[in-house]
């Protein structure tokens, strides 16, 4: 049911986002009309054009029938640059949460396989809710922490930014990339971003324990399927927008992964060593929630029972009157 979920969740993003880049041209790509007011005519104006001189200036300083693909490289690695810190400082949170999160485990373990007992009852429910929320709080632990959607968001105008920008220029409309076109999808492109993403991927999952390894494999499939989804269906100048982004994201995760991870680890450490974790729920706590509902739902039994029998005595009693 949590794969179906996740799955469900992750076509739904797929699908809003589709969307919306399906009417990033918001005008007639085909008279090369660009868009007015709304949106996309905002974009437009403040985005998509100075992408689009600042595109049209690289690639006549570079010359060449590549120059464009090469301006949307230069473009993309500055604006990657640029958003690095960023990026770097959300990483740098969700490898935090991470850590913390693996020294619940053993508490939160004992919460989740109780929550999955057979005849457990609502005052039950509630109660191992209220064990982890204290579990979270104590230990300082956020339920909101990590990367979330922010750095998508924020590259949302800029991949619309640049469809637009090569859509509404008749120069950079049928300019190519080492043969390959950037106003066509490209299955080239599609794939070499994918590949990058993939690499990506696997780098996140080095210095990972094991346990955590398993529930971030099935997120680390999201970023290639979305780059993959995204590079078939539009336009080779996003595809190469994406691959060169993925380049950098590489780059940024080994700066996490080598320098970051283990820093962080050696902080969270030191700092348990003054303030350890806190124990908020323990197997004899489990084990007591579920014998005094059963030692209650016994005696209520037996209670039931006994009434069931006064109630047959009475009856023999009133039987033998009336004869």
């Amino acid at each position: 049911m949590k794969k179906f979920r996740k799955y469900a969740s992750l076509i739904a993003l797929l699908s809003v986002i589709t969307i919306i880049l399906s009417g990033c041209s918001g005008g007639n790509p085909n008279t090369n009309t660009p868009p007015h007011g709304g949106p996309y005519g905002w974009i437009f104006q403040y985005i998509s054009l100075p992408i689009q001189n600042i595109m049209l200036q690289v690639a006549h300083a570079i010359g060449g029938a590549d120059g464009a693909g090469w301006a949307i490289v230069i473009i993309t690695l500055v604006v990657r640059t640029i958003l690095l810190p960023l990026m770097l400082s959300q990483q740098k949170k969700s490898v935090t949460q991470q850590e913390k999160m693996s020294r619940l485990q053993p508490q939160m373990k004992l919460i989740q396989g109780a929550m999955k007992h057979k005849n457990i009852t609502p005052e039950q429910q509630m109660q191992l809710s209220t064990w982890q929320r204290e579990l979270y709080s104590k230990n300082n632990v956020s339920l909101t922490g990590g990367i979330g959607c922010l750095p998508l968001v924020i590259q949302m105008p800029i991949m619309i930014g640049i469809y637009q920008a090569v859509a509404y220029s008749a120069v950079l409309k049928h300019a190519t990339f080492f043969g390959i076109s950037l106003s066509d999808k490209s299955v080239i492109l599609a794939i070499v971003a994918t590949i990058f993403a993939v690499i990506q991927g696997y780098i996140s999952l080095i210095g990972i324990p094991q346990e955590q390894k398993k529930t971030m494999q099935s997120m680390m499939f999201m970023n290639p399927i979305m780059t993959l989804f995204f590079s078939l269906s539009f336009s080779g100048a996003l595809a190469l927008y994406w691959a060169a982004g993925n380049f950098v994201m590489i780059i940024q995760q080994l700066i996490v992964t080598f320098i970051i991870q283990p820093r962080e680890k050696e902080r969270i450490n030191n700092e348990l060593k003054d303030n350890p974790v806190v124990e908020v729920v323990t197997q004899k706590q489990i084990d007591d929630l579920f014998s005094s509902h059963s030692s209650t739902t016994g005696n209520d039994e037996k209670t039931h029972e006994l009434h069931q029998d006064l109630r047959k005595r009475n009856q023999g009693k009133q039987n033998k009157n009336k004869k």
